[in-house]
Order: C-alpha cells, then sequence, then structure tokens
C-alpha cells in the first residue's frame, strides 16, 4: 500500500448527497476475481451515456459530457469532494477500490457511511470529514477557480487551501500509522514475521506430529 504523507492535488467536486456504493461501483462489475481494473468504471452509471458490462471496450462507449469526471477541467483529479453520507448502501469493498484505481488519494466530506469509511483506510485512501458548512465553501471555491487545488497534510492533519488557510481534520491515530507507513492488513502482520516464524519453530518442536501431518496435506 502508498504510504499518504503530504498530498496536493486537484479537486473534482461531487455535488449529490447520500451517494451510494452501488453509483461508486455497480454491482455487474462485482463478478470480477480480481482486486484491480476497476478505475475505469467508477461512476459508470453516470459517466457513460450506454449500459456498461465487464470486459467491455472503453473506446466504444459514449460518455455522458455533462458528468463532472468527463469534464476536461477535472481531469487528472486526486482528490474527490462530496455530500454528506457518502458511501452508503452496500458493504463491497470494490468501492474504495475503484476510487483509489481510478487516482482519488483523498476524499473530503461532511460524512461517510461507516463500513465504507473503514474500507477506505484498509486499502490507503485518506476520507477526511469536515463540517458541513466548511464543505459547501470549499464547493463554492471549486466552482469559482478552475483549477483549483488543495494540500492534504496528513502528519499534521490540516487541508490547506491554496491562500494558505488550514482546515483542521481529525483521524483515528492507529488509522494514521497505518496510511503513513503504508501498512495494511498483510502488512501489519508482516511487522512481525520473526515472532511468527519464532512462535511455529516452538511449536512443531514441541509437537513434531503436527509437521507430519502438515507436510501429508
Amino acid at each position: 500500500m502508498t504510504p499518504f504523507t503530504l498530498h496536493t492535488g486537484l479537486v473534482a467536486p461531487m455535488d449529490r448527497e447520500n451517494v451510494d456504493t452501488d453509483a461508486i461501483i455497480p454491482k455487474q462489475f462485482l463478478k470480477s476475481i480480481r482486486k484491480t481494473g476497476f478505475g475505469p468504471n467508477l461512476f459508470d452509471q453516470w459517466r457513460y451515456l450506454d449500459p456498461g458490462f465487464p470486459g467491455q471496450d472503453l473506446a466504444s462507449r459514449k460518455p455522458n459530457p455533462d458528468f463532472v469526471l468527463n469534464q476536461p477541467r477535472y481531469s487528472g483529479a486526486s482528490v474527490l469532494l462530496a455530500r454528506k453520507n457518502f458511501g452508503c448502501g452496500s458493504s463491497r469493498e470494490h468501492a474504495p477500490w475503484a476510487i483509489d484505481q481510478y487516482g482519488f488519494r483523498a476524499l473530503i466530506a461532511p460524512s461517510y457511511a461507516d463500513i465504507f469509511f473503514n474500507n477506505c483506510f484498509k486499502n490507503g485512501l485518506l476520507p477526511i470529514a469536515l463540517p458541513e458548512a466548511v464543505v459547501a465553501r470549499l464547493f463554492d471555491d471549486v466552482a469559482a477557480f478552475p483549477g483549483y487545488k488543495l494540500t492534504i497534510d496528513l502528519g499534521r492533519q490540516v487541508v490547506v487551501k491554496p491562500d494558505g488557510t488550514e482546515l483542521p481534520f481529525e483521524v483515528e491515530p492507529f488509522r494514521k500509522h497505518c496510511l503513513l507507513n503504508g501498512l495494511d492488513d498483510i502488512g501489519l502482520t508482516l511487522q512481525h514475521a520473526d515472532t511468527i516464524r519464532s512462535f511455529e519453530a516452538q511449536r512443531i518442536a514441541r509437537m513434531p506430529w503436527l509437521a507430519n501431518s502438515l507436510g501429508a496435506r
């Protein structure tokens, strides 16, 4: 998992409340047995005028010119600005996968659905919760200034606006540690690899018949 320390990125506004995970990555794309390749189908029903399905040639599809991510001014955006209750609906982990694989590194919204919020941290995304009035002002700024960028300093827990104004945000210390160090659940486990190997060696020494049982499989 890529560490998240300091990030400056173009902001794209998703000006809708209660965006659910089926809108983020529609259900037909969950058939994939891989963990990759979901970025092109992020917000698929909104990004395209024709219905999408797994394995489809994107060159043959019809983009919706009115959808925010298809507008040239937001090309390459890596910070997604959203309204309240973002990520509601089903618990599919594919939603943060699709957001990350599209190119977003952070989200800013007044609130998130709990499971989606947790899944973001587990997959290297930083979901930032700011007061609704503050988020509303950011929407106004993004609309008024093409090329609007924000800097997110996870170490100091602040979002820095172009004029230098700092917006503090909260993040649980353990989650902050994992993001700063690029640690997912597997990475956390591997930090204790020597202890695990030592335990297994001692266990086999005490119960050698287990080695034969495991070998037989």
